[in-house]
């Protein structure tokens, strides 16, 4: 859709969304665009099942030599994935029973689910889903002699295992799937280089590699530094749960996540946040008209309830719509917006200018709203509530 074309606004109308998750994808981006949000799918990573590799045979086959005293779900399709590769290699029986037989700790609710989805019962079941918690429990007990099978969720799990043969168990990781490149790395560089640039709105994430791996093809494009920035500032990082936030946590970014790790949760939730983030009210006469992301509301209210109009503008024209929105009445000199606007990006007045005339032509019977302040910039038509700290009339 061009810029300047109107449509019936939804919730997330304006609003430009990355998603990087691999599995499931058109589920998350479907919930999505039918809010009205353009969705820019980057897969950070693909999921190579290995149902026919030797290693997770040959780890099944270790985990049926002798019985189990302890099981580790920590995905529930890895372990559907287990069990589904297990019966085709006529295993299936013997490993069922060799897990109802053990204590099953899972990861969560999608892992316990797919745990009682087989006939077997967990003993144990963090309420964080973290791993940690999952590793507590274990070395609160006796593990000397004890055989404890990992089934691994796309990487190994390198300090659970060290952690449990320091104690004394025989501990069989079981590699169910793993992570890899995806097959096209462009799309992933594009949206870091959106992302740098201001393009994008937030950003959902479903597992915690995906987050490495997309700051990974963000530093490969040169644009590490300012992707966290963005994400430390006005791009809202979504997470399906605490522990797929950790990496943004530790790059200084605050990502949220949703109580329940439902997609649908999340989409709940970015619903609910992020126009609170990247909204502005900008009087035009008897209506008041609303900035939400990169789209102007023409109903008045801007409640986002299917009724109101909206312009969609480009993300520069809409950049500075917002920037002079911040100060009503006040002079934004051309300047002050190329740093607002286009930070580190080598832009020049050219293109302010450019940004200014699109969005004019974009506003139609509202174009009146941005006026040129000759030698100094622009402003936007209507009285401030107060003046600006540094503001000029």
């Amino acid at each position: 859709m061009k810029a300047g074309t109107r449509e019936t606004a939804a919730a997330l109308t304006g609003f430009t969304v990355g998603v990087t998750a691999a599995r499931r994808r058109e589920e998350l981006t479907a919930l999505l665009r039918r809010r009205g949000a353009r969705v820019t799918e980057a897969p950070a990573l693909r999921i190579v099942p290995l149902e026919d590799d030797a290693a997770l045979r040959a780890a099944t086959e270790r985990c049926l030599a002798a019985p189990l005293d302890y099981v580790v779900a920590t995905t529930g399709v890895g372990w559907r994935g287990w069990m589904s590769a297990a019966e085709g290699w006529g295993y299936g029986a013997a490993l069922t029973a060799a897990c109802r037989n053990a204590a099953v700790l899972s990861r969560g609710p999608k892992a316990t689910g797919a745990v009682r989805a087989c006939g077997t019962t967990e003993t144990y079941s963090p309420a964080s889903e973290a791993v940690d918690e999952l590793r507590t429990w274990l070395l609160a007990r006796d593990l000397t002699g004890r055989r404890i099978a990992v089934q691994e969720h796309g990487a190994p799990l390198l300090g659970l295992a060290a952690a449990l043969r320091e104690r004394g168990a025989e501990v069989v990781e079981v590699p169910v799937y793993r992570w890899a490149p995806p097959h096209d790395p462009e799309p992933v560089r594009r949206l870091a280089e959106a992302t740098a640039r201001g393009d994008v709105h937030a950003l959902l994430f479903t597992s915690a590699p995906a987050i490495t791996s997309f700051l990974e093809y963000a530093e490969t494009a040169g644009r590490y530094d300012a992707v966290v920035e963005r994400l430390r500032g006005d791009v809202l990082a979504l997470c399906v749960g605490p522990v797929c936030a950790r990496p943004l946590l530790e790059v200084g970014a605050e990502p949220v996540w949703p109580e329940r790790g439902r997609l649908g949760a999340m989409v709940h939730l970015l619903t609910a946040a992020l126009p609170t983030r990247n909204r502005h009210l900008i009087p035009a006469g008897d209506r008041t008209l609303v900035l939400q992301g990169n789209a102007l509301l023409l109903d008045g209210d801007g409640d986002g309830d299917g009724t109101a109009e909206a312009v969609w503008l480009t993300p520069g024209s809409a950049r500075v719509l917002r920037a002079l929105a911040e100060r009503p009445g006040w002079v934004v000199g051309r300047r002050e917006l190329l740093r607002r606007v286009w930070p580190g990006q080598g832009a020049d007045e050219h293109a302010v200018e450019a940004a200014v005339t699109r969005l004019r032509a974009a506003l139609g019977p509202y174009a009146g709203l941005v006026r040129t302040v000759p030698k100094r910039g622009y402003r936007l038509a209507t009285e401030p509530a107060a003046r600006p700290t540094g503001g000029t009339r």
